[in-house]
Order: structure tokens, then C-alpha cells, then sequence
């Protein structure tokens, strides 16, 4: 069985603590832990898609042959 990578990890966390918060059943101090929580994970999602943007490279043929360049963001 293939492991899950640690940015899924991290999404099923934001996507459980978003659940819990939709819930509507906690009490304010649950809401505020699921709250925290959620704001971890979506923080670590964001820096694991900015160290993987960091490395997305584009092949581009030139007239010294291939090349790698950086992707440009859109």
C-alpha cells in the first residue's frame, strides 16, 4: 500500500476541521481547537505547494539545444 503524502495528510486535517467547525456542535473552546487546527494544516499545505512551485522547471529548446527554465506564474 502506497503511503499518503505528507501534503494529503495535511488536507484530510484542514478538511476534518473544516467538517467539525460546519458542524455546528462544538462547544467555543472545540471550535477554537478545530479553528487552530485547521489554520496549522492549511499553512503546512501552503509552504509544501511553494517548495513544489520551487521546483517545477519548464524544458525549452534553444539553439544551444534543451534547457531547463523556471515555469512562469500566471
Amino acid at each position: 500500500m502506497a503511503q499518503r503524502s505528507k501534503f494529503e495528510d495535511e488536507l484530510r486535517k484542514l478538511e476534518a476541521a473544516v467538517e467539525r467547525l460546519e458542524s455546528g456542535d462544538l462547544s467555543l473552546e472545540e471550535a477554537l481547537d478545530a479553528f487552530e487546527q485547521g489554520i496549522r494544516a492549511a499553512k503546512t499545505c501552503e509552504e509544501i505547494l511553494e517548495h513544489a512551485r520551487a521546483r517545477v522547471r519548464k524544458l525549452v529548446e534553444g539553439e544551444e539545444g534543451f534547457r531547463l527554465e523556471l515555469l512562469e506564474e500566471k
